[in-house]
């Protein structure tokens, strides 16, 4: 993206310098930091409980495959595009306001999308709770810089945050297989309810709080970053089911309105991807490594379970439980990469991190090739739950460390829009390989379905390893 010309403004000019405000005492930051990991902790949990209620889900409201990828991806969409600027809201109106405001919202959505009567109607839902979500993930990450200034104290705080947040993989399937055998997929929604009201009690106060900062938002080109990413996604959803006429109307939308949002950009005193982030050295490799870690966490986590249920005849209970070789290691590995980061920093443990989960991914292809033996699977689960434990946290260390003074709303907000990206794409293009009415499609295509995940981890770790030899 060509960077927008310098102009006299608030994005290119550094505003006068602000006093120092102190950080609140250990009681206050311990109490916020947990407050701050649940609410991420909520957010990923609405994406991996719902996963195991995609066939109750398909059955209760008559969805096609390209329904439940909407369903999905109606989340991720929202959340990747409004993160551009949600990291820069951030900075600007105060991290603590847009991290309250998002969990408060993100508590109401999840209420009404329990009583959605109808698929159209979740995937708007769904992508309110992206907006919920974008507004604050990023804001989480300022925060935390500003809870925690030193880059030792911030590393290990990154890792319990990680290692709570992670949690939601460990618990999300098994708590969704649950709720969906118990009383069906609208239950996966109200768990948000709560978590949103316990979080909000947690971060209250005046004592977590953010300055405010003077950058600007360009709401026409984040309007126009949507639109592209919606159009995007729509066009590789219509092309798995061989809409072709659909996917060119939709995919030439996409090349139009990603013209209009980088003359936008060219001209914005106030970009949406801010010029001085993407300068910085590492950061090209930090998102490259974000969204394909998100591409296979996603893909796998939407073709596996209909593949457990559907295949080896597991209820959604057993499914959740099958996980739990993936979904446990982010439940306490993140505290070990934190001290790894705090000792090395923070590329080791992304490369390592990218590799487990080029091998796990593989053996996901072998296992379906071989007529899906859980043995074999579990072991491309364990492989992929390590991968991503190392890799995200280490991921989170290395944009807040690299994002130039003032910036780290933005930064994290950018780093997580990739990320989503990824996900958005990596269900679209592991969901082409599924058949028609949520049924899963033939061993070979599924096992090619979890190939392209292998090559994409194993593309960005050779791309982070390229990064730091220069």
């Amino acid at each position: 993206m060509t960077a927008p010309a310098p102009v006299p403004s608030a994005a290119t000019s550094a505003p006068p310098a602000r006093p120092a405000v102190p950080a609140p005492p250990a009681g206050v930051r311990s109490r916020a930091l947990l407050g701050i990991a649940l609410g991420y902790f909520m957010v990923l949990l609405d994406t991996t409980v719902l996963s195991v209620a995609e066939p109750d889900l398909a059955a209760s409201l008559g969805s096609s495959t390209a329904g439940l990828q909407w369903a999905v991806t109606g989340y991720s969409v929202a959340f990747g595009a409004l993160l551009l600027s949600a990291g820069a809201a951030a900075d600007r109106y105060g991290a603590h306001r847009a991290f309250r405001f998002g969990i408060a919202v993100f508590g109401a959505g999840s209420l009404l999308s329990a009583f959605a009567p109808d698929i159209p109607t979740l995937v708007v839902l769904r992508a309110l709770l992206g907006v919920a979500a974008a507004a604050c993930v990023p804001a989480s990450m300022a925060l935390i810089t500003r809870l925690h200034p030193e880059s030792a104290e911030r590393a290990r705080a990154v890792a319990v945050w990680a290692a709570v947040s992670g949690c939601a993989m460990a618990f999300g399937p098994m708590v969704g297989g649950a709720l969906v055998d118990l009383a069906g997929w609208r239950a996966v929604f109200l768990v948000n309810v709560p978590l949103a009201v316990l979080v909000l009690a947690l971060v209250a106060g005046r004592a977590v709080h953010c300055p405010r900062g003077e950058r600007r938002i360009d709401w026409p080109a984040q309007l126009a970053a949507c639109a592209t990413l919606a159009l995007f996604t729509d066009a590789l959803i219509a092309l798995g089911g061989t809409g072709w006429a659909h996917a060119a109307w939709s995919g030439a939308g996409a090349v139009v309105a990603g013209a209009a949002f980088v003359r936008r950009e060219r001209r914005s005193p106030a970009p949406v991807v801010p010029a001085e982030v993407l300068r910085a050295r590492g950061m090209g490799a930090v998102l490259l490594a974000g969204g394909a870690v998100n591409f296979a966490m996603l893909g796998v986590l939407f073709v596996l379970p209909l593949l457990l249920q559907q295949e080896l005849r597991l209820s959604p209970t057993l499914a959740g439980v099958a996980f739990l070789p993936m979904t446990l290691p982010p439940g306490f590995n993140p505290l070990l990469t934190g001290r790894i980061v705090a000792k090395v920093g923070p590329w080791r443990p992304v490369v390592g991190g990218l590799a487990l989960l080029t091998a796990g991914c593989a053996v996901f292809a072998v296992a379906v090739s071989l007529g899906t033996p859980y043995p074999l699977l579990a072991v491309g689960l364990l492989l992929t739950g390590f991968g991503v434990s190392f890799a995200l946290p280490a991921l989170v260390t290395a944009v807040v460390t690299t994002a130039p003074e003032g910036s780290a709303g933005a930064a994290g907000g950018l780093l997580n829009a990739v990320r989503q990206v990824g996900a958005t794409v990596g269900v679209a293009v592991t969901g082409a390989f599924v058949g028609g009415g949520a049924a899963v499609g033939g061993g070979g295509a599924v096992a090619v379905a979890m190939l392209l995940p292998a090559a994409v981890c194993g593309a960005a770790a050779l791309a982070v390893l390229r990064s730091r030899a220069r």
